[in-house]
């Protein structure tokens, strides 16, 4: 029987996972691909640390000790950094492997790069793991692109920040506390800044835009907001309303503009995000056949991630190179208008009597904070007036009893 052989770049918590699940599913992925799959090199950065790797797998420190290999049919790549990754990733493709990775930052400067090059050297890219983790989102949206017209994607994409927003209303906690309580179960860095101040999400943001609409916008145009403004207050406030503040990756296309936001909104109990608690992650996509559809699920951890390395594998050995590109622009916008900038449902904190301002006050929640209407236009330009002011868009209907009935 022939054999894939395969080299992992990186022996952490995403590496080990799929290692690990390559030896556990070794029967079920001879029986998908016709072909037993071997694990051939791994790249580490510490020769000294210890680690259960069969004697017959080639580990090293050097990325040419792999280049060299006489049989070197995939690379998964499973390292933090974007560089020197997607140099690896470059060179893995020029000598015709296919590649896998589940590196978001990483793949979301250099992707359109290397599925360019892929396709020039007629080798396959895989992504899964970049986003979502275990949720199959990539491979979705590949399916329904084949006919479908994706109008709007939404997730949440980032657990460290899911996790934190529902153990401050869950447990009362204060942001502080709950980051705390995040970094102690191993779900927030020392340093959580790419967590919750939206880079994560940011970078998956970018990856999912270009596979959804072929395209992404300018970087420093899109709006990217962390949670590190809302408080007790204002998340036991949303509370009393029937809204729960989450982080939401919202894209979204129309015929000239493509709108990408990454930040805290307030959603209604209607909506498909709202039940969405913990590290878990989930993506709503909306399109024209199919309607709404809405994945759930771990958005890491080793198996979860491991399982989407392992469908990678599987989809890069099995699909033809030309079938991996992204949905162009054209395909999926013809017949669609543009809409004007709407007005919009907000939740406004730290608001004072500010006057010559076209921002329409619904409801005074409790002193401070408001229920009001206005496009996001109209929101900025109070903001500039009141600097201490901060605001979150509510997403889908507002019920005022709740508000009438304090």
């Amino acid at each position: 029987m022939s054999v894939i052989k395969v080299a992992i770049l990186g022996f952490g918590t995403v590496g080990e996972g799929f290692y690990r699940t390559i030896q556990s599913h070794a029967e079920e992925l001879t029986a998908v691909l016709g072909k037993k799959v071997e694990v051939a090199a791994i790249l580490i950065k510490n020769q000294k640390k210890k680690r259960e790797i069969s004697k017959d797998v080639l580990v090293t420190t050097d990325f040419a000790d792999i280049l060299n290999l006489p049989q070197l049919d995939v690379v998964v790549e499973a390292i933090v950094d974007k560089d020197p990754t997607y140099i690896y990733l470059k060179k893995a493709i020029e000598r015709g492997c296919h590649i896998i990775t589940a590196n978001k930052e990483m793949f979301a400067h250099y992707g359109t790069e290397l599925l360019e090059l892929a396709q020039a050297h007629h080798v396959s890219v895989g992504y899964e793991a970049t986003v979502a983790g275990g949720i199959p989102v990539i491979q979705t949206l590949r399916q329904l692109l084949n006919v479908n017209r994706v109008q709007q994607v939404q997730g949440i994409l980032n657990g460290t920040s899911n996790f934190i927003l529902t153990e401050m209303r869950e447990k009362k906690l204060s942001f502080a506390q709950a980051l705390r309580t995040a970094q102690e179960n191993g779900f927030a860095e020392a340093d959580p800044t790419n967590d919750v101040e939206g880079f994560d999400a940011f970078y998956k943001a970018m990856i999912l835009s270009r596979l959804a609409f072929g395209e992404e916008p300018n970087w420093h145009a899109v709006e990217r907001t962390g949670i590190t403004s809302i408080t007790s207050e204002l998340i036991d406030t949303a509370d009393r309303l029937g809204l729960r503040f989450k982080h939401i990756a919202s894209i979204k296309k129309s015929v000239n503009q493509l709108k990408v936001s990454v930040g805290p909104v307030l959603v209604g109990n209607e909506h498909p995000l709202y039940h969405v608690e913990g590290v878990q992650n989930a993506v709503n996509i909306f399109s024209d056949i199919v309607g709404q559809i809405t994945l759930q699920g771990p958005g890491a951890g080793m198996l979860p991630t491991a399982s989407a390395v392992i469908e990678d594998l599987v989809y890069v050995c099995q699909n033809r190179p030309e079938r991996q590109g992204f949905t162009t622009t054209s395909e999926i916008n013809s017949g669609r208008q543009e809409q004007g900038e709407i007005e919009e449902t907000w939740l406004i904190a730290g608001y004072y009597n500010v006057t010559n301002h076209s921002v329409q006050l619904i409801d005074q929640v409790t002193d401070g904070i408001w229920i009001a209407k206005a496009k996001r236009e109209e929101i900025d330009a109070l903001s500039k007036l009141n600097e201490e002011l901060v605001y979150f868009p509510v997403i889908g209907e507002y019920e005022r009893e709740h508000v009438l009935a304090r």
